[in-house]
């Protein structure tokens, strides 16, 4: 990598591509996939907002969770959509940061919300007397508050040491901008960099990580002491977190992987595909999963509908 006496204040996307009469269908087709998000999520957000019966931890999750989506999706469509339609594919340095900041506390968010779910699922079955007492209100605000500040003061730590630092390059063989590929233009490392990667790793995944497994490991014990209609009831309530978690889980892996990798030798077209996973398969399978499996909530959404459609005919 050759140092350049002046620090590059732009970032250039490398994988993009002239597509020629393509590039309409392909914004098409990302546009309606970013509609489809907006409208899966938010259809849940409202359900569970307007439901006083879905006011309860679980629901509450489920709602941060679609909450999350929404966020993480909003720090990537409208730029990629832009630079389909566009020539050039140059980002500001500042806007770079940002969107990288969005996109790893959505990740990082992501995790920790499933795993609060995990916990609670867990007191559910595990300790079902104590369940009211322990997850009470303050403990969901605290839990969720404690979720969402963690990413935050981690990866403002991270852009704080990272924002001034010079730079020996200014392409990014990416269609976004994330931290792997920002971190591999510095002239300098960063102070502690291998100390900080380490415990941000152990602290945001493979913590969450084993805690998930280890609730889920004591919930298989109790459902196999319990009566077959218990084991129905349980699996109807914790089956979308375990497809949700394991598609996150594969999601992150993956992720994980691109990163290792010299994303040179690697085709384009796998690097798009790959990065494009976890900001689009989590936010659109996540409502799906949650609004069609739950009764409570595919119910609550039947019977706005159904209320809807006699206000229209008497209309």
């Amino acid at each position: 990598m050759n140092n350049n006496s002046v620090t590059p204040s732009y970032f250039e996307f490398t994988l993009f591509s002239d597509y020629g009469s393509l590039r309409s269908l392909f914004f098409s087709l990302c546009l309606l996939i970013y509609m489809t998000i907006i409208s899966a999520n938010a259809v849940i957000i409202l359900t569970v907002c307007l439901d006083k019966s879905l006011h309860q931890p679980m629901y509450i999750f489920i709602c941060c969770l679609c909450l999350n989506s929404l966020y993480g999706s909003a720090g990537f469509f409208p730029r990629f959509l832009m630079d389909l339609l566009s020539d050039t594919h140059f980002i500001s340095r500042p806007f770079c940061f940002i969107q990288m900041y969005v996109i790893h506390t959505y990740k990082t968010q992501e995790l920790n919300v499933l795993t609060v779910m995990a916990y609670d699922r867990f007191v559910a079955i595990c300790q079902p007397l104590h369940y009211h007492s322990k997850m009470t209100f303050r403990t969901v605000l605290f839990l969720l508050i404690l979720s969402v500040l963690y990413p935050v003061c981690m990866l403002t730590h991270f852009m704080y040491q990272s924002s001034n630092l010079p730079l020996c390059g200014y392409k990014l063989h990416r269609i976004f901008c994330t931290t792997w590929s920002v971190v591999q233009l510095f002239c300098v490392e960063i102070p502690g960099n291998s100390i900080t990667g380490q415990v941000i790793a152990v602290t945001t995944i493979f913590i969450p990580l084993f805690f998930v497994l280890y609730t889920y490991l004591r919930i298989l014990i109790v459902c196999r002491k319990s009566l077959s209609e218990f084991r129905g009831k349980v699996l109807q309530t914790c089956l979308p977190h375990i497809v949700t978690f394991v598609n996150y889980c594969f999601s992150v892996f993956i992720d994980v992987l691109l990163n290792q990798y010299k994303v040179d030798e690697v085709n384009p077209l796998v690097i798009v595909v790959l990065s494009l996973e976890f900001l689009i398969i989590p936010p659109i399978t996540n409502p799906l999963v949650y609004g069609l499996k739950l009764p409570q909530i595919r119910g609550a959404i039947s019977g706005f509908l159904r209320t809807h459609t006699i206000l229209c005919s008497l209309e």
